[in-house]
């Protein structure tokens, strides 16, 4: 029982630290978030009670990436299990995508911020989305219902499409309009030609 409720205490505290991590990043930027700044947001006593989880502030980044990360995931995914078939996948992937980011501008500020502070980013959170969109992209191609192109630039295009779109839907724009316009210019990109 005890070491099951240090686990939880444990679980939360690190909860709390990148949480307050993704705000510090999203108000302060990069060269501002500092264990102290994250301290004082997290209400934590001491730097100590940071490094006893984090030894380093990459590995909290990277830390706040996988949290991002799955935030996202679980954010979507009634979207993307409701589609049925890859055309409509590939529209709820996108319109997902872009709610998320509106609904979370304090998550997409604080990875905008790791990458253009130059932070290492793991390769499998990088490279997972265009991994994933490329499998969509290839079983729409096996099953007729998308055009043949080469998978890995169309997904690599769409991942920039949503990243560039990103920074405008956190200064405000609609993120329904995005959707409707990416998801037409993917859809015409992707469909395969009637004969």
């Amino acid at each position: 029982m005890r070491i099951n409720g240090r686990a939880e205490t444990t679980a939360a505290r690190r909860e709390q630290i990148v949480g307050a991590t993704i705000g510090v990043l999203a108000e302060r930027g990069y060269a501002g978030t500092s264990f102290d700044a994250i301290c004082e947001a997290a209400g934590l006593s001491s730097k100590r009670l940071i490094s006893y989880h984090f030894q380093t502030k990459e590995e909290l980044l990277a830390e706040v990436l996988r949290r991002v990360t799955a935030d996202a995931a679980e954010f979507m995914r009634p979207a993307l299990d409701a589609a049925t078939g890859p055309a409509e996948l590939l529209a709820a992937y996108i319109t997902a995508n872009l709610d998320f980011i509106a609904a979370q501008p304090d998550h997409v500020r604080a990875v905008q911020q790791i990458v253009f502070g130059a932070a290492p980013m793991p390769s499998e959170e990088a490279d997972g989305a265009v991994v994933r969109l490329v499998g969509l992209f290839e079983e729409g191609q096996r099953t007729g219902a998308f055009r043949t192109f080469d998978s890995l630039l169309m997904a690599v295009t769409l991942r920039g499409a949503i990243d560039v779109a990103a920074g405008r839907l956190v200064a405000g724009a609609d993120p329904k309009a995005y959707a409707r316009e990416l998801t037409e210019i993917f859809d015409r990109a992707t469909r395969a030609e009637l004969s």
